[in-house]
Order: C-alpha cells, then structure tokens, then sequence
C-alpha cells in the first residue's frame, strides 16, 4: 500500500559512478538484497548518521572509514549496502561482521579495507548471515554498471518493507554546462530521522569542495529528511550519503551554488516524501504547516507534535474529521507563553478553528470531505512570530499494525 502513484525515474548517467547489485539470499531468496556503489578516484563523499545510542555496527564502521578516507585526503571507494538484516544491537560480533564486509570487498576490488564503507539495513538483533553476503560481492561487482540500469536496480536492492524502489534526478545548468544530481532511499517504517533518513545515497557530477558538499548535505537534509515522519521511531541504521564526482561542471561561485542548493533541496525532499508516501499501511499523505513561530524549531515542535499523535493519526485514517483532537495536540505542544486565542487551524481551505475554539463558518460536511482526500493539509497559524516549518506524515492504520506485528515472520 502507498499513496498516490510513482515510477521510478529516468536516472542520467554520472560519469565515474557505478552500481552493481547481487541476489545473495540474506533474507528472502531471488530478491536483490546486496548493493556494490563503486566511486571514482577524486571524488568527494559526505555523510549523515543516525544520533540513536545503539547505532548499528555498519554505521560506527562507516562513521571510522569516511574518518580515515578524509584524514589521508582520499574518498571512500566503495558502498556495500545489505537489506535484510540490519546488524545493529549485535556488539562485537556486528562490529567484526562489518569490518569482515569491507576487507572483503577490499580484497576484491584491491582497495584498502577501510576506503569501503558498510551499509545495513532490515531486522535488528540478528547476526548476519555473513556466508551468504560475502559470496554474493563478486555478483554485485560483475554487475556494476554507470548507467541508469544500475540506479534502479540499486533503488530496488535496499528495499526492506518499502513496496517500491524510490528514486530522484535532476539536471540543472551552470554556466554554460550542465550538472545532474540522482539519488535513491529506502525507508517505510521506523521512520523519524534524527539526522538523515533511513537509507539514502545521492551523486551528482558537479565539483564541489569538500567543507561546501558537507555544508550542503547538512542543510539540505535539515529540510528534508529531518522533516518527515511515520511513527515517530529514529532507526538505529539512518545514513545519508553525498556524492560528487567532480567529473561535470564546477559549483565555482555564490550563484552557481544557489542553483545547485535549490536542486539538491529538491532532490532531497522528492527523496524523503517518498518515503513518508510509502509509509507502512499509510494511506494519507499529510502535510503540517506551522506558522506564525517565534523560532524555526518551535514550529517543528508543533508539527511533531501534532504528527505523532494516534488520536490525529487514527481520525485520519478514518477520514474523521474529529479536528478537536487536532486542537488537543496542538495545546500540548512544548511552548512558553502560548497564548491560544491566536491560534488559527485550517484543514485544507476549511477553518477549523479561530479565537480559542471551533471556527464560526465550519461544518462537519466540509471538514469530512478534506479528511477524505488521499493528500491533506493541515496549516495551524500560531500567531506569535514569523518563523515557519512544515513536516511531513502518515495516518495510522491497521495495516501498519499487521506489519510491523508479523515483520519478523
């Protein structure tokens, strides 16, 4: 189940990147599950990581790696990436399960152990089955591939829950050339980032200095990724990864930059609302618009708030238009001072609420019909500030119950 309709998109090629995937039967049999993203010498690489205290293995393995790429003035080679298992909560048998990956796919791509960089994904608290995932490499290996062949495999090989493969690109110019940006993502469920997303990988053959593609990433993710959630949960295997090849045009200047941030911005959200899109059972995709803060994070407070709540999730999914429990949310946000008379909800283009209480011109017909839509926008004006925030979110339905109650069977 997903909301609205979605295909993957035509991925141009980015000259030097490459990905190759493998059926290596780490959970599920004939299923891509391995993923081999093989960068270019030269090339400058990012990352955001989860901020969970039990960050899986992969992730402390990755975090050390890119450390040591970026103190010898080298990028990372190679991203394996494994669905199925997410090798976090398992000590040291994950930590050397992880290192065994990377020295590995070193041996055979003939890079150093620690230029590979380990990705997981899928159930937590389980060894890998690390027979399976090692003989599936030289699969993944053969398989790479620059083109857009490669993206979309690789969109569908670090699926988990996700009932179809997310994927992005743009191609904007600069100067007189022009620059492309693709990215995939995975994630349905366990969904609050608290720094990233689930999984995601994004490239672009532009040029761009390391301390400007690290800047970038971390703006453009705050927009994005850290503006959705499903169920409130931040996974203990989230990572963002940022790519440049330096094989196109250079990001050179303040107006080259401003082009190239507002299409990684919007690369970047593309990304994260189809997650929220493919949410576990979701079939609502609601976006809360907060204005009139003092501060960007109280308006984020608000929206969470708000998009947290079962009581708004359920009325959702049930097209109840029970704007009361909206209004209770609201009230319990984390605010100073909060005076409720200013307070304005709308749901779509219905006011609901206004002075303190129900809104004069509302009836329960209007506000039915807008809890109907499949896309609902819920703006709450708070009427104390210019600051704004909008998050992105799911209603709360049996199916993400039966999901997440049967995953490991």
């Amino acid at each position: 189940m997903a909301v609205g309709q979605a295909s993957f998109p035509d991925m141009p090629r980015i000259e030097g990147l490459r990905l190759g995937t493998a059926r290596a039967g780490i959970k599920t049999a004939e299923r891509r599950d391995l993923v081999v993203i093989e960068v270019p010498e030269g090339a400058v690489v990012a990352g955001s990581f989860t901020r969970n205290a039990f960050c899986a293995a992969p992730v402390t393995v990755a975090r050390e790696h890119l450390a040591a790429c970026t103190a010898r003035g080298q990028p990372p080679r190679y991203l394996v990436i494994n669905t199925g298992n997410a090798n976090a909560g398992t000590g040291e048998t994950g930590l050397r399960d992880a290192r065994a990956t990377c020295a590995e796919l070193a041996r055979l791509a003939g890079v150093p152990a620690n230029a590979v960089l380990p990705f997981s994904t899928g159930v937590i608290g389980e060894a890998l089955p690390m027979e399976r995932l090692l003989g599936g490499l030289p699969e993944a290996l053969r398989s790479l591939d620059e083109g857009g062949a490669g993206w979309a495999a690789a969109g569908e090989g670090i699926l988990t829950t996700d009932t179809r493969p997310k994927g992005a690109s743009v191609t904007v110019p600069l100067g007189d050339e022009t620059v492309t940006i693709n990215g995939i993502s995975k994630g349905s469920g366990m969904i609050k980032p608290n720094m990233a997303t689930m999984l995601a990988f994004v490239a672009t053959d532009a040029a761009i200095e390391p301390r400007v593609l690290e800047a970038l990433l971390q703006e453009t993710v705050e927009r994005s990724f850290n503006c959705i959630t499903v169920d409130g949960d931040t996974s203990t295997n989230d990572a963002c990864m940022l790519i440049s090849t330096g094989r196109g045009a250079a990001v050179a200047d303040e107006e080259r930059l401003a082009v190239f941030r507002n299409a990684l911005q919007r690369v970047m959200t593309e990304l994260a609302q189809a997650i929220v899109r493919d949410g576990e059972g979701a079939t609502k995709f609601v976006s809360l618009q907060v204005e009139g803060a003092v501060t960007r994070q109280e308006a984020l407070d608000v929206a969470f708030t708000v998009a947290h709540s079962p009581l708004v999730k359920t009325a959702l999914a049930a097209s109840d238009a029970n704007w009361g429990r909206i209004l209770a949310a609201v009230g319990r946000a984390p605010l100073e001072g909060f005076d409720v008379s200013r307070v304005t909800i709308d749901l779509g283009d219905v006011r609901l609420v206004e002075q303190g209480g129900r809104a004069a011109g509302y009836t329960e017909e209007a506000g039915s019909e807008v809890m109907a839509r499949e896309e609902i926008a819920i703006r709450i004006g708070l009427g104390r500030g210019e600051e704004s925030a909008t998050v992105w979110t799911t209603d709360l339905t049996r199916d993400y119950v039966a999901i997440n109650a049967d995953y490991r069977s």
